[in-house]
């Protein structure tokens, strides 16, 4: 599975960016699919995900409200729409993909894209 993030941009504090994760190879075999965020001195942290069958979503609790993950399984794409983005939005956000084989889990990793919300 290989996967390429986009959307990413500079944008001023209350604003909005749409990240787009295009999926390709295996993407059968994806199970769920999730944005994770990596802020400079942070450890990566999961921002939102959401599964391939039901469409069953999460977030972390400090975007609740404000982003929102869709996918489109036909277009093996999936996106973050972030609304009323804040200065600690500012982060290297990336697509992963689960898959599920048998009882392991195998995760796979886009390239990264910048966000950057400026006062």
């Amino acid at each position: 599975v290989q996967l390429v993030e986009s959307g990413g941009g500079l944008v001023q504090v209350g604003g909005s960016l749409r990240l787009s994760c295009a999926a390709s190879g295996s993407t059968f075999s994806i199970d769920a699919m999730s944005w994770f965020r990596q802020a400079p001195g942070k450890q990566r942290e999961m921002v939102a995900a959401i599964t391939s069958g039901d469409g069953t979503t999460r977030y972390a609790e400090d975007v609740k409200g404000r982003f929102t993950i869709s996918r489109d399984n036909a277009k093996n794409m999936m996106y973050l729409q972030m609304n009323s983005l804040k200065l600690e939005d500012t982060a290297v956000y990336y697509c992963n993909a689960g898959a599920l084989y048998g009882s392991s889990w195998s995760f796979y990793w886009g390239q990264g894209t910048q966000v950057t919300v400026s006062s």
